[in-house]
This record gives structure tokens, sequence and C-alpha cells, in this order.
């Protein structure tokens, strides 16, 4: 027996009456939340209207939760359509299975059509939402510890994850938490967005390409640590082959689009420009919410006293 561990919920679901209060719902919620908060920040930071990021949210949070499920549901199959499993199975959600790869995937084909909506590019978007999405993943994984799944081999680590049900195949004991690795990961991969985008003026959806590969890298190494039952190609889990190949799209398309198209967009919303900026104003580009102008320096004020100054020069 562990000295010290972290210790799983009895159970992952309260019930307020007759109204059931599921963890794992809860974690997703709340890092949605995050996602679209943040995001509405460093849009703001970008020149972009306030709201925005909510109103395309709309429609990629929706196709987002479709795609995590569609992607369990086919990469898992036999948990749903072999014998003796009931098919419905497939469509409870709150008991755990959103595959992340088909959530970014249809999550952005979602994002695709409320950036077209609205008429703002794409890729702006993207690089705005990155790092808040790798923070909502971070709050999403704690959901698996509520479900008390996605653990890794056996330790004795005095930060082991004691698991305490035997439902679905589960066998009590302390195993690495590998969800905890995830969740600490993914704060990582949102920080490092948040320093490369302000070090580097990432633009043109090479923070969110970022994101995506740093992400890879994590995932990869925690596949290996994982025990539940996986499909495997050429001796590797199918989700290392997908971070795998997901990681060398991610890497080329940062290069390739650094060659084409280098710098960053000096407009993300034309609709906030052509309105004279943002309520919050239009910022110098700086995407991590904080202006590098001097106070009360901002939008058409600040491009008037720079045009002064050039006309004095001259």
């Amino acid at each position: 027996m562990n000295l010290a561990y972290i210790p799983s919920p009895s159970h992952g679901v309260l019930y307020l009456g007759p109204i059931p209060l599921r963890g794992y719902a809860f974690c997703i919620i709340i890092g949605v939340f995050v996602a679209v908060w943040f995001g509405n920040k460093r849009w703001i930071a970008r020149g972009g209207r306030s709201g925005t990021v909510a109103d395309i949210a709309v429609w990629a949070v929706p196709f987002g939760l479709i795609g995590g499920r569609l992607y369990h549901v086919i990469t898992d199959y036999e948990l749903y359509f072999s014998e003796g499993r009931d098919w419905v199975d497939a469509f409870k959600v709150w008991e755990g299975g959103l595959g992340i790869w088909g959530a970014i995937a249809l999550g952005a084909l979602g994002a695709w059509i409320g950036a077209r909506r609205r008429g703002v590019p794409m890729p702006a978007y993207a690089d705005a939402v990155a790092p808040g999405i790798a923070f909502a993943q971070a709050i999403g994984r704690w959901g698996n510890w509520f479900n008390q799944e996605l653990y890794g081999r056996e330790t004795d680590l005095p930060w082991a994850l004691h698991i305490t049900s035997s439902e679905g195949g589960r066998v009590p004991g302390y195993y690495h938490p590998t969800f905890l690795y995830e969740s600490l990961w993914c704060v990582g991969v949102g920080l490092l967005v948040i320093w490369a985008d302000r070090r580097f003026k990432l633009g043109h959806g090479r923070a969110f390409a970022l994101y995506v590969a740093a992400y890879c890298v994590g995932r990869g190494w925690i596949e290996y640590m994982r025990v539940d039952d996986a499909h495997h190609l050429l001796g590797l889990r199918l989700n290392n082959w997908t971070a795998l190949i997901v990681f060398l799209l991610a890497v080329a398309y940062m290069w390739v689009s650094a060659k084409k198209r280098p710098g960053r967009e000096a407009v993300v919303e034309p609709a906030a420009v052509a309105s004279g900026g943002s309520a919050e104003g239009v910022s110098d580009g700086s995407a991590d919410g904080v202006s590098d102008r001097p106070a009360g320096k901002t939008g058409a004020g600040a491009e008037g006293e720079e045009k002064t100054a050039s006309a004095d020069k001259g």
C-alpha cells in the first residue's frame, strides 16, 4: 500500500434531487468557458471586436463535441458494437470518451463556418484561441479523474493514482496518473504559445500550429504509459501514429507559412476597422492582451500621432 497517493473520487456524479451533476461534464464546460474568455482577450488585443470569439465558438464547440465523440466511437467501436454491448452507450458522452483529434478537426470546421459568417480570417482566429484551447484541455482532463479512467502503468510513486473502481475491466491499484501528466503538459503548451507569440509575433495560423505540434509531442510519450486497450499498428498505438502524423503536418505548415506569409495579419476583423476599431480599442498587434503603446495611445489617436511625427521629421 502506498503511503502517499492521489485518491480517486468515490463517484463522478452528484444528484441535485433528480438532476445529475457530473464531474466530467463540469470540467468540459469550465474548459470551454476558459478557452472563450481567454481567446476573447487575445482577439481584442489583436484589434478584433469583443464577442467575436464567442460567436464563432457557438459553431466550433458543438462541432468539436460531435467530432470528439465520433473519433472515440470509431476508433473504439468494439466498446459499443461488439457482442454483448449496447450501441446506445455510444451516445452517453457523460461517461467519458472524447477523442481530441476528432474534436480539433471537426471543431475547426465549425470555427471555419463561424468565421466565414462573421467575416474574419480563420488563421487569425485560430491563433487567438490556441493557448485557451490548451488550457481548456488541461481542465477537461480532470473529467477523466472523476470517471477513474486514462491512467498508466502501476507505480509506487507518491503521486500514484489510486483506482478503486472495478467496473469496465478496471483492476483496483496504484497507477501513473496520465490524466494529470497530460493536464500539466497542456498548461505548459499554452504558456509556450503565449511566449512564442509575444516573442516572434506569430501570425497566419502559426501560433495554432505550434500548439498542435507541442501537444503532439506530449501526447506521444503519455500514450506509451497508458495501459487501456487500444488498436496497434506496427507495434505502436493508433494515437501514437496520429500524434506523429499531425506533428509533422503542423511543423510543415509553420515552415511553409513562414516562407510564404511572414509576419502577422495587420487586420483581423475588417468590420472593426471599418467602424473605427473595437470598443476596447485597436491593438498594436500584441496577442497576449498587453499593448506596447503608452496608455491612451491606441487606435486612430496613435496613428495620428505617428503621422504628425513623420511630418515633423520631413
